[in-house]
């Protein structure tokens, strides 16, 4: 049902990272998609985008990909590009949506030109390659086939 509010979290190594309020906007069943507030404090600047307070982020989580995307909206509408976290795939309930991080980002800017590749050094040093091969090579598949969707322009398709 869309417009309710449901909690997000997000999880990284066992530890809830964040956890914050979101509206729905659209599920069904395997997909939720949800518009949140820029959740964290004051400005966290990447050096290929800022996420700062009025910043809106329309959020899509499935409970059979091992990826979210998240569009992010400048407090005047602009889009300022996607966002894509490599999870495992959400646990989505009436309450909300939970996401393990497994520390593998993309970064896909509004009008394509930067399709970034990011924290692949957080992803071999967090050991998943050994403690989990199987999630490890879901999250490379993942992380590849986001890629490809952002240099060939169709991130959008999944929203």
């Amino acid at each position: 049902m869309s417009g309710r509010s449901v909690e997000v979290t997000l999880t990284k190594a066992g530890r809830t990272k964040i956890r914050y309020p979101a509206e729905v906007l659209t599920e069904d069943g395997a997909r939720l998609s949800v518009r949140a507030p820029w959740a964290a404090e004051g400005v966290r600047d990447f050096g290929f985008v800022r996420f700062e307070p009025g910043d809106v982020f329309v959020e899509h989580y499935w409970s059979d990909r091992w990826f979210t995307v998240k569009e992010v909206w400048s407090a005047d509408g602009a889009l300022k590009g996607w966002y894509c976290d490599i999870t495992r795939p959400a646990v989505i309930d009436g309450s909300g949506v939970v996401i393990e991080d497994l520390d593998l980002d993309l970064w896909v800017s509004a009008d394509g030109s930067e399709v970034l590749r990011l924290d692949e050094d957080e992803f071999a040093a967090s050991g998943l390659t050994a403690s989990d091969p199987e999630a490890a090579a879901c999250a490379v598949v993942a992380l590849d086939e986001l890629e490809v969707l952002g240099r060939e322009g169709l991130i959008e398709l999944l929203r």
